[in-house]
């Protein structure tokens, strides 16, 4: 037939004959090793190829080169700590020293000692891989405008959330099983307020002024001849139920530790600066009092008479101390630290287009 034509022209009958042996024994193997694997727990791990890519990872990061910040000029004048071990944050050179310029990845300017003029800015043009970068605290209000500084930088950093590199004056953190827990300090004043930045055109002065015709308020600071240390601040704060957190100047995003710091001295901000709803973008909703949810100074005074004589509802103030902390920024070293952890994440190219209009409007 045409069948047995095809294998014998394809095997010739001595071939298949010296093959069939190997064959068979082949299929008999196989079987075995089939049944082996079957009915046995013999596991056969093979080298993940996760261990050599994380390896790879590792040796990468381990022959990376440090990222070198360059402090240009130190903030007010005053060198601070340049160490990141706080911020879990690595392989950052931090300097002052000019003559490294053309080796930093990273220059970073305090605005308010940046000169009209630009005469104390780098005369030396900035090298390709260099990002120089804005860092300012104070509000608008309070920071000249600089029409020349409007294409100079190539990143932020600010309070403001939208900034390149955000530093809000603090953060809540979750709490953890070792933290201590809260602990409600004693109360013997009903309001306090620390100021030394006195005008009467700004509103907090003309709030007060008005609010202290309802309410006993314990002021101190510079603008009321009572000079105050960081411990006698601590000790008047936390001794206080409520603490006037109010700023002197209203800016989105612009809350500083004057709500901060009495929430982690245990004391209820009743703040003045943006709207609620900005405050509730960083802090949780009922850890203060607003008082734009007043119509008048003397219903906010007869609200905190009135949590005065409430205990519960005022505790209730303190409810976020159960999940949160507080974690405050420290001027200059959060800055530079969160700069170099920019760097070491984004090295694409970068620049800052109208600094002007999106900080001053």
């Amino acid at each position: 037939s045409s069948a047995k034509l095809n294998i014998s022209m394809s095997t010739p009958p001595c071939q298949w004959t010296t093959l069939r042996p190997y064959v068979f024994s082949s299929l008999l193997l196989l079987c075995f090793v089939t049944l082996f694997f079957t009915y046995s727990n013999f596991e056969m791990k093979f080298p993940s190829f996760n261990i050599f890519v994380d390896r790879a990872r590792q040796s990468s990061v381990d022959t990376e080169p440090d990222t070198i910040v360059l402090i240009w000029m130190w903030p007010f004048g005053v060198p601070f700590d340049l160490s990141c071990s706080k911020f879990n944050i690595k392989k950052c050179q931090f300097t002052d020293d000019k003559a490294l310029y053309d080796k930093a990845h990273g220059v970073l300017f305090h605005h308010r000692d940046i000169h009209g003029n630009l005469e104390n800015m780098p005369k030396e043009p900035r090298p390709w891989f260099q990002k120089w970068v804005w860092f300012n605290m104070e509000s608008p209000e309070n920071s000249g405008l600089i029409p020349e500084l409007d294409d100079l930088f190539n990143l932020t950093s600010n309070y403001r959330l939208d900034s390149n590199i955000p530093v809000p004056y603090g953060h809540l953190e979750p709490v953890k099983p070792e933290d201590e827990s809260f602990k409600m300090p004693v109360k013997d004043k009903l309001v306090c307020w620390i100021v030394s930045n006195w005008n009467t055109q700004y509103r907090r002065v003309q709030f007060y002024d008005e609010m202290k015709e309802h309410i006993e308020i314990h002021t101190y600071g510079n603008a009321f001849g009572k000079n105050i240390n960081d411990q006698e601040y601590t000790n008047i704060v936390s001794s206080c139920k409520f603490y006037l957190a109010f700023e002197n100047s209203l800016y989105h995003d612009y809350l500083s530790d004057k709500i901060y710091s009495p929430m982690k001295l245990g004391t209820v901000p009743v703040v003045m600066g943006p709207s609620r709803r900005n405050y509730e973008d960083h802090v949780p909703g009922d850890s203060f009092i607003h008082v734009d949810d007043f119509s008048t100074p003397k219903e906010l005074a007869d609200r905190l008479l009135y949590l005065d004589k409430n205990e519960t509802e005022y505790t209730a103030y303190f409810d976020w101390t159960n999940r949160f902390k507080v974690q405050q920024s420290s001027f200059g070293p959060t800055h530079a630290c969160e700069t170099c952890r920019y760097l070491q994440r984004n090295k694409g190219y970068q620049a800052f287009h109208g600094l002007n209009k999106w900080y001053w409007g």
